[in-house]
């Protein structure tokens, strides 16, 4: 098994040490620039104002109403006898109440509309295309033979190349 190992070394060097290579110069046909797009998200925001309204309600005001309750039961004191008395006392301050609150607050009903500005604020996710050059597309020539290759770099007009010579056995 050491001998198979070792003739197949052998055999193996001897086609290597066969093969030959050197450097040339071949001439460019073209370079042609190739680009990927690429999309860089962005967030894109606006403001504008806006007027919202609400209904404030009116204040309410009570004097009248203690004021009627009053004068409505001294009134109604003055109208019975016994407990027919206390009850027309008591009628009289709900009813003397009732009349003066409906007299204070007449007109007041309805408040008043307040506007109050505000600040909306949106946004979305806006897409920014660009190009970026990635590399050149290279057509090039050597000894009547067209080849094509990817490269990082314009070569210019000429393109060194690696030439491996080694016989078909």
């Amino acid at each position: 098994m050491n001998r198979l190992a070792i003739l197949t070394l052998l055999a193996t060097s001897f086609v290597a040490a066969q093969a030959d290579s050197f450097n040339d110069t071949a001439r460019v046909r073209s370079a042609t620039p190739e680009y990927e797009r690429i999309s860089t998200p962005r967030k894109e925001c606006s403001s504008e104002w806006v007027t919202e309204t609400r209904e404030v309600p009116a204040q309410r005001q009570y004097g009248g109403a203690v004021i009627g309750g009053l004068a409505g039961a001294l009134i109604g004191n003055q109208v019975g006898k016994g407990h027919g008395r206390e009850a027309a006392t008591a009628v009289g301050a709900v009813v003397g109440a009732l009349a003066g609150d409906n007299i204070d607050n007449r007109g007041r009903s309805g408040g008043y509309v307040e506007e109050i500005p505000r600040e909306i604020k949106r946004c979305r996710t806006v897409e920014d295309w660009q190009s970026r050059l990635v590399g050149y597309r290279v057509t090039y020539e050597y000894r009547g033979q067209q080849y094509t290759t990817f490269m990082n770099e314009n070569p210019g007009k000429s393109l060194p190349v690696r030439v491996s010579v080694e016989p078909l056995i």
